[in-house]
C-alpha cells in the first residue's frame, strides 16, 4: 500500500492570516484604549466639577456649631438668665470596648441614676458610634475628681466642657422668664414647618416658656459651622475652616430684681399673682406668680419624680397666675361700672340710692346680701365706691343690663390677650348671652346680671387684665399695652407684641373719669375707705379699690366663716391701686387666692410693697 504524503504548509497562506487577525486584534485594542481614553475625557474633564464635589463631600464634612445663647438682664443691668460653663461626661461608643461594663462601672463610680442610664440610651441611638453622646451633663466637683483619677480605665470616656442656661435667682422669676430646655419632636416639627431647623443644627435647647421662648428668635443666635476633613470611616483627621456662629442677643427687661425678690418673699406661702407695672407705657416692674417652681430643673432634663410632682400639685405650680389665673374681679371693677353708669345717665354725681343691707328683684323671691348686712344707708356714686356698696351696684348693674356691661368692659380688654410678650396668657371670660348660650345652651337671667355688678357670676379676669383695665381708668381711656421687654443688646426696642396699639375707651363726658379716679383715691384717704386703714400714714399719696371674691356662693339665709369651710373655698383678697394719687407712675395689682378680705389682706400687701418701690425708686436716684 503506498503513504500519502503530507501536503507542503502554505507559509504564505498563514502569514497573511496573522497578518489580518493582527490587525483586527490591533483595531480592537486600540478601540478599547480609545474608549478608555474618551471616558477618562468625560470623566476628567467634562465632568471633573461634578465628581471634584462628590469626592470632596467623601472627604469633608461641614460641622454645625452651635451659637451662644443671648443673655438676659433686668432694667439696671443684673443677669437674670446666664450662660454657665459646666463639665459634661460623654462617651463616644465605638471606643467602648464593652460599653455595658463601662456603663456599670461609672454607675457605681458616679452614683447613675436609671434615668440618667435611660436618657443616654436614647441619645445614642440618635448618634452615630463614633460621635460623643452625653452621659451626665452637669457633673459635680466630686464626681469630676472620682472620674479624673481613674480615668485611664475607662478609654473612649472623657470630660468635656459646655455652656448651659442657668437662673440665678431660681423660683422667684419663673413664669416672667421662662425656661429653656432639650429639643423634642415637637420643637422639630415647628422649627422644620418654619424652616428653621437648619438654624438649630447643633442646639440642644430651646426656649419653652416665658420670655426665653417669646424671644426664641434673637436669643439663638444663628449657627456657624466648621469644614474638617475625614477618613473613609468619617473620623476627622484635621479642621479646614471655621465659620464662628454668631450669638443670641442680649435682653434687657424692664422687670427690677430687687423688687421682683422683695414681691416674691413676701407672698411667703400664700398663692395667687402681684403685678407691678407703669401704667404710662405697660413696663411691668414685677410679676410675681405664686407657688412657682426651679426652672434650672428643666435645663438638662427634669426628673419623673420632680416633674410629676409639679404636675399632681393641687396648687398648680406650672400655672402662670400673672397671665392665666381666671378670678372674679369682685369689687375691683365697681370704678369701671360706675364710669359707665354716669355715661349711660343712669346716675349723676348726685344721684343717691338707698341700701338697707340687701337688694330685691321685683317678682324674685330671693334677696342679694350687701357686704355690711346693714346696709350703707343713703348712698351716692362715690360712696359706692369709697365703701364699696354692693347693692349700689346691684342697682345699676341691673338698669344697664349684661349687653351694655360686657360691650363697655370689652373696651378695658376683659374677655381678651393683653398682648403682653409671654405666649401663656389667657383671655379669661367677659360673659355675654351668646357665650352663656353656647357654653350652657341657656338664656341669660336678671339675676346673673345682678352678680355682675360686684364682679361675680360668670364674669372671670385675670391679674394682668385688672392691672392693664386699671392703668386705663385713670389714663382716662387710654390704654397700655403691658411689656417686660425693654430693649435688646442694641439698643433699639423690639417689641414683636405690639403691633398695634389698642384702640382707647372713649366716654362722651370726661369729667366722669374723674368722678371714679377721685372716689378711688378717697378709699385710701377717707377714713371710711375700705384701704385707708392700710395706707394710714403713708409717705405718698395713692387711690385703689379693695375686693373681695367668693369663690363659692352662699345660700340665701347661710352665714359666710372662714374657719368653718375648706380653706379652697374661701374668699379670695383682691387689691388694685395707683400711685402717686396725682399722675400715677405705678399700678398694683394683687389677686391671694383663699386668704380673705381685699381690704384687710391684700390692702395691707399693697402698702408694704409701694413702701419698698418708693424707697427703691429713691435709693437708685441718689446713686
Amino acid at each position: 500500500m503506498i503513504k500519502r504524503r503530507a501536503p507542503i504548509r502554505d507559509h504564505q497562506a498563514e502569514a497573511a492570516l496573522f497578518a489580518s487577525r493582527s490587525i483586527v486584534a490591533l483595531v480592537v485594542v486600540i478601540a478599547v484604549f480609545a474608549g478608555l481614553l474618551f471616558n477618562m475625557y468625560h470623566l476628567q474633564v467634562l465632568q471633573h466639577e461634578q465628581y471634584q464635589t462628590r469626592s470632596n463631600d467623601n472627604r469633608i464634612k461641614v460641622v454645625p456649631l452651635a451659637p451662644n445663647r443671648g443673655l438676659i438682664y433686668d432694667r439696671r443691668g443684673r443677669i437674670l438668665a446666664e450662660n454657665r460653663p459646666v463639665l459634661s461626661l460623654e462617651i463616644i461608643p465605638e471606643r467602648v470596648p464593652d460599653l455595658a461594663d463601662t456603663l456599670r462601672r461609672l454607675t457605681e463610680l458616679l452614683e447613675l441614676t436609671e434615668q440618667q442610664l435611660a436618657q443616654f440610651e436614647e441619645n445614642r441611638r440618635r448618634e452615630r458610634r463614633f460621635d460623643q453622646v452625653s452621659v451626665l451633663e452637669r457633673l459635680t466637683e466630686q464626681q469630676a475628681a472620682r472620674f479624673a483619677v481613674r480615668q485611664h480605665e475607662f478609654p473612649g470616656v472623657s470630660i468635656e466642657a459646655r455652656l448651659i442656661r442657668h437662673y440665678p435667682h431660681g423660683e422667684a422669676l419663673t413664669h416672667a422668664l421662662g425656661y429653656v430646655a432639650k429639643i423634642n419632636r415637637n420643637d422639630v416639627q415647628r422649627l422644620r414647618a418654619n424652616q428653621q431647623d437648619a438654624n438649630y443644627a447643633a442646639t440642644r435647647t430651646i426656649g419653652k416658656l416665658g420670655i426665653e421662648r417669646f424671644y426664641e428668635e434673637q436669643l439663638h443666635g444663628n449657627v456657624g459651622s466648621q469644614q474638617i476633613e475625614v477618613d473613609i470611616r468619617g473620623r476627622a483627621v484635621r479642621t479646614l475652616s471655621v465659620q464662628p456662629p454668631i450669638p443670641g442677643q442680649d435682653l434687657i427687661l424692664e422687670l427690677d430684681l430687687e423688687l421682683q425678690q422683695y414681691v416674691y418673699d413676701l407672698l411667703g406661702d400664700m398663692r395667687g399673682s402681684i403685678i407691678l407695672m407703669d401704667p404710662r407705657d405697660g413696663a411691668i416692674r414685677a410679676m410675681v406668680s405664686k407657688p412657682s417652681f426651679d426652672p434650672n430643673w428643666f435645663v438638662q432634663g427634669i426628673s419623673n419624680e420632680q416633674y410629676r410632682s409639679l404636675l399632681n400639685s393641687r396648687h398648680s405650680p406650672l400655672l402662670n397666675r400673672s397671665t392665666q389665673g381666671g378670678y372674679p374681679p369682685a369689687s375691683t371693677i365697681k370704678p369701671h361700672l360706675a364710669v359707665l353708669a354716669l355715661e349711660q345717665g343712669i346716675i349723676t354725681p348726685q344721684s343717691k340710692i338707698w341700701d338697707p343691707g340687701w337688694f330685691e328683684i321685683k317678682g324674685v323671691d330671693h334677696r342679694y346680701r350687701d357686704w355690711l348686712s346693714w346696709g350703707h344707708g343713703w348712698v351716692d356714686v362715690d360712696t359706692a365706691i369709697v365703701e364699696s356698696c354692693d347693692t349700689f351696684y346691684y342697682d345699676i348693674a341691673l338698669q344697664m343690663g349684661i349687653d351694655t356691661i360686657s360691650e363697655h368692659m370689652m373696651q378695658y380688654g376683659f374677655g381678651e390677650l393683653t398682648g403682653i410678650d409671654i405666649h401663656e396668657e389667657a383671655a379669661a371670660v367677659m360673659p355675654t348671652r351668646g357665650w352663656k348660650r353656647a357654653r350652657f345652651n341657656q338664656p341669660w337671667y336678671a339675676g346673673e346680671t345682678v352678680s355682675i355688678g360686684i364682679g361675680q357670676s360668670y364674669w372671670t379676669s385675670t391679674p394682668i387684665q385688672l392691672a392693664v383695665a386699671t392703668a386705663t381708668l385713670i389714663n382716662r381711656g387710654v390704654r397700655p399695652v403691658p411689656r417686660l421687654l425693654r430693649s435688646i443688646s442694641d439698643g433699639h426696642v423690639e417689641l414683636p407684641a405690639v403691633v398695634e396699639q389698642k384702640p382707647p375707651v372713649v366716654i362722651k363726658n370726661q369729667a366722669n373719669w374723674d368722678v371714679a379716679i377721685r372716689a378711688m383715691n378717697r378709699v385710701v384717704s377717707s377714713i371710711k375707705g375700705t384701704a385707708h386703714r392700710a395706707f394710714n400714714g403713708a409717705s405718698f399719696t395713692s387711690g385703689g379699690k379693695t375686693g373681695t371674691a367668693q369663690v363659692r356662693s352662699i345660700a340665701q339665709g347661710e352665714t359666710y366663716n372662714a374657719e368653718e369651710i375648706e380653706e379652697q373655698y374661701r374668699d379670695n383678697a383682691m387689691y388694685m391701686g395707683y400711685a402717686p394719687a396725682v399722675n400715677p407712675e405705678i399700678i398694683i395689682m394683687i389677686a391671694v387666692e383663699n386668704a380673705g378680705g381685699g381690704g384687710s389682706v391684700a390692702a395691707p400687701l399693697a402698702r408694704q410693697i409701694l413702701d419698698y418701690y418708693f424707697a427703691l425708686e429713691a435709693a437708685h436716684a441718689n446713686l
